[in-house]
């Protein structure tokens, strides 16, 4: 199977992720994204207990890339503590920036975004939730 088709699958079954969408009860943090270029609007939810990230969904809508990559960052800092979820982010931005990166494995099928960082259009949907985490854990 060539990349591009496993991207394409990867992208439609993590767009279908509904079990990684919704309210969290007593979440501690939300960051909206908005990428108006697309129409993409998605908020990263999170509840954070002491230092590990307890539970995380994402809200909203947008295209299928943008949601897909939402949901896989979701699943990838699920239980993570603070510290290796910025690890995670840290790690996929330089990836989007072309970066060499020893650790991308950390990065699981998100690797495959990869493939929209020369895409101008695309790479705002891609890295829109990642850059709603961002945020979100500057604070912490």
């Amino acid at each position: 199977m060539s990349l591009d088709r496993l991207y394409q699958l990867t992208i439609l079954e993590y767009n279908k992720r509904d079990d990684l969408r919704g309210e969290i009860e007593d979440a501690t943090d939300v960051e909206r994204g908005h990428n108006p270029s697309c129409g993409d609007d998605l908020s990263v939810v999170l509840k954070v207990v002491g230092d590990k990230i307890e539970n995380a969904s994402f809200l909203g809508n947008g295209c299928a890339i943008s949601t897909a990559s939402a949901a896989m960052l979701v699943e990838l800092i699920k239980g993570k503590s603070i510290s290796e979820a910025k690890e995670i982010i840290n790690v996929f931005f330089k990836v989007m920036k072309g970066e060499e990166v020893e650790n991308s494995d950390i990065l699981g099928e998100a690797m495959l975004l990869e493939v929209t960082k020369d895409m101008p259009a695309r790479i705002k949907c891609s890295t829109l939730a990642w850059h709603s985490l961002k945020v979100i854990l500057e604070k912490y």
